[in-house]
């Protein structure tokens, strides 16, 4: 079931509203959820500690900001014929390896029991996706399409993504990008003596334009492969979608890539963590 394609001249803003045809989906995710000792188990990947400073960027704002911005670009796609509907091919199978993904989320992140997923595929030959906070997660079909991602290579680009999510990169980058723009103005609001409603809508328009730091990317890296693994799906596929994405080329375009720099250190240390989530998948396919 094809979908239009955005030309190179069309832009999409930064943000989506649900669709009733997700409910059997959210349904799903949250019985999966509800069902897998997840949260108690132990990560096998080491990752930092989280940055102090994401405190400043209230959680609840953020996401409220992400989910005004996701739904801007559900709109906007949907009025261009370039957003598919619940019974595409392409994008049940995303929705069928989100459902295995998500009920390992809650122990990178408790808020994330909480969070309203959603995932949807718009038409685009960008080689690009994301998830914003709250877990709203979009592919474009140019990362299918041009890559030729099989499920396991799918499950740790939704991995990744999720990981950045969970771990909660955008809301400290958000709060250094504050702290050095802004200044006291934005720190007066972020201590509740402004108009949050301000700042959601200007947090609205920064969180797909965001650049994460190197050690953003290499820990959304190992949460991606750990929870891909816990859900069954290859590890060798980090190594194997990485050489893709460091081979991409096109007149389509590689977003995903300029903001997600790929190389020989990313794919050894993806080779290095390997084994420690090797048994994760093997116990995983048993099941």
């Amino acid at each position: 079931m094809p979908l239009n394609h955005l030309s190179d001249g069309d832009h999409l803003p930064q943000a989506c509203r649900c669709h009733a045809g997700r409910r059997g989906f959210l349904r799903a995710l949250v019985a999966g959820t509800a069902a897998t000792g997840a949260g108690a188990a132990l990560a096998q990947v080491n990752v930092g500690g989280s940055s102090g400073l994401r405190k400043l960027v209230p959680a609840e704002t953020l996401e409220s900001a992400a989910t005004e911005q996701y739904q801007e670009l559900l709109q906007k796609a949907k009025a261009q014929g370039a957003l598919a509907g619940s019974s595409h091919p392409q994008l049940q199978r995303l929705r069928g390896i989100a459902q295995r993904l998500i009920p390992y989320a809650s122990q990178w992140n408790a808020r994330a029991s909480q969070w309203r997923w959603e995932v949807n595929l718009i038409g685009s030959k960008e080689i690009n996706a994301f998830c914003m906070p709250g877990g709203k997660i979009a592919f474009y079909t140019g990362i299918l399409e041009k890559l030729q991602l099989s499920d396991d290579e799918v499950a740790m680009v939704m991995g990744h993504e999720m990981a950045h999510a969970l771990r909660e990169h955008s809301r400290e980058q958000m709060a250094k990008n504050s702290a050095t723009s802004i200044g006291l103005s934005l720190g007066a609001q972020l201590l509740g003596l402004g108009d949050l409603g301000n700042l959601a809508a200007r947090m609205g328009t920064q969180l797909l334009s965001l650049r994460f730091s190197r050690s953003d990317e290499s820990e959304a890296d190992l949460v991606g492969l750990e929870m891909a693994a816990r859900a069954g799906y290859s590890p060798q596929a980090a190594v194997s979608l990485w050489r893709k994405m460091g081979e991409a080329t096109g007149d389509g375009g590689i977003g995903f890539l300029s903001t997600h720099p790929t190389g020989p250190d990313r794919i050894r240390e993806l080779e290095r963590n390997i084994p420690r989530v090797q048994g994760l998948y093997e116990s995983a396919r048993r099941r």
